[in-house]
């Protein structure tokens, strides 16, 4: 048995497993090339903690970076070794001494908000550098949500009193409008039509996306965003903003409906990787620290990292 075959065994155990570390996630967002999993065992050789990652090759040197449109990645432990820094500490001594075996040139990942494995990486030659992801952890009563909001975005809402949200386009539409808001603003789209389909594909299948788009009494869309949600947390994934009807509203109507399907599924709110931090702030998010992880194995490797952060 491969280790992806027995990491797929393996989460599909687990009560969590967040849904960019999800086997299926990395097979739909690594569509094409070279994805494996490091794994870590107990004495008995139980798995107790999993590095899934996106495998990289240019001329003579293989590097480690995050998928495409992936926000998080790194390490995910067994639930016997959540919290337990020394336990922790082996699993990334043990998953370290793999990397080391891979002639890797450069590794980057960015890991969980809180991972205690951030702390047990830094003595093993790791750099990290603090990031931080926008949450909304409490969407217990909407009224109070909306109040929390800034007043330009409570005044925006205001202003989509004429709108409506729908959860019928269809993923081709969406993909499409997405692609027709960025050419107006002489922006190319960043991901492949190709790339969309297979991750809807393997997602609506599992019940975990959701398309919403904001429209006009005449069914003419405004806004869309494509969702993403595991059991934690609802993803702000893609979001689609047509600049002509900046003034509607409709952009400020796209989240707060965002956040009522989070709210319907008994999840938190995430602004994901595509939400500015001031617009995140508007609507009441608070900042949660995370970090990124990076090793150059290489003396001259720091040219790839370069390399790979601003062409990969």
């Amino acid at each position: 048995m491969t280790n992806k075959e027995r990491y797929s065994e393996w989460a599909a155990q687990l009560e969590y497993v967040p849904i960019y570390l999800q086997p299926w996630w990395m097979d739909a967002v690594c569509a094409g090339k070279e994805w494996d999993v490091l794994l870590a065992e107990d004495e008995e050789g139980h798995i107790v903690g999993a590095l899934p990652y996106l495998l990289r090759k240019r001329a003579w040197y293989k590097y480690i970076i995050m998928p495409p449109m992936t926000q998080i990645g790194g390490i995910w432990v067994a639930p016997e070794v959540t919290g337990d820094k020394w336990k922790t500490a082996e699993v990334c001594r043990q998953l370290k001494e793999q990397l080391d075996t891979l002639n890797l040139a450069y590794y980057h990942q960015q890991f969980l908000p809180g991972s205690l494995c951030v702390d047990a990486l830094r003595p093993l030659g790791f750099k990290t550098k603090e990031r931080v992801a926008y949450r909304v952890n409490d969407l217990s009563n909407l009224d109070t949500l909306i109040a929390s909001f800034a007043k330009n975005k409570r005044r925006q809402l205001q202003k989509a009193l004429s709108l409506h949200a729908e959860r019928t386009m269809d993923v081709e539409s969406f993909y499409r409008f997405h692609q027709q808001c960025l050419k107006a603003r002489k922006h190319k789209i960043d991901y492949s039509r190709e790339f969309l389909l297979v991750l809807e594909r393997k997602a609506h299948r599992l019940g975990q996306c959701q398309i919403l788009s904001i429209c006009n009494a005449d069914g003419q869309p405004y806004a869309a965003a494509f969702l993403v949600w595991d059991k934690h947390y609802l993803y702000y994934f893609i979001p689609a903003l047509d600049y002509a009807f900046n003034d509607s509203g409709a952009g400020a109507l796209l989240v707060l409906e965002a956040m009522k399907l989070a709210r319907e599924k008994h999840v938190l709110f995430d602004f994901g990787p595509n939400t500015s931090a001031s617009v995140a702030r508007h609507f009441a998010a608070k900042p949660i620290p995370c970090f990124s992880v990076e090793k150059n194995f290489k003396w001259w490797s720091f040219i790839i990292s370069w390399f790979t952060k601003h062409h990969s």
